[in-house]
């Protein structure tokens, strides 16, 4: 088989999936759409200066353990870097080459 014939298959198989599955994909589409205006709102005082978990709660409005489990998560995949301490906070901001 060809990559052509292969390729058109798995786009015919991941169709019917879709429609099969149509609840759950316009389900978790909206939670993604959601997360990222979250990260988004959550990414731009950020880019301004080093902010703590504390504080980019205060701006954003966000409840403060959403707001760690998003940076946290940021962190893990090298959107947000650790630039040093404010008190007993952790200062997060982007990363440079992301």
């Amino acid at each position: 088989m060809t990559n052509k014939e292969e390729a058109k298959k798995r786009g015919i198989m991941l169709k019917r999936l879709r429609q099969e599955h149509k609840e759950t994909v316009t389900r978790t589409q909206a939670l993604l759409k959601e997360q990222k205006a979250i990260r988004r709102q959550i990414c731009k005082p950020m880019r301004e200066a080093p902010r703590a978990v504390p504080e980019l709660a205060e701006i954003t409005d966000l409840p403060a353990d959403q707001v760690l489990w998003h940076v946290t998560a940021m962190k893990k995949y090298g959107l947000v870097v650790e630039t040093g301490m404010c008190g007993e906070y952790y200062l997060y901001q982007m990363a440079e080459d992301k």
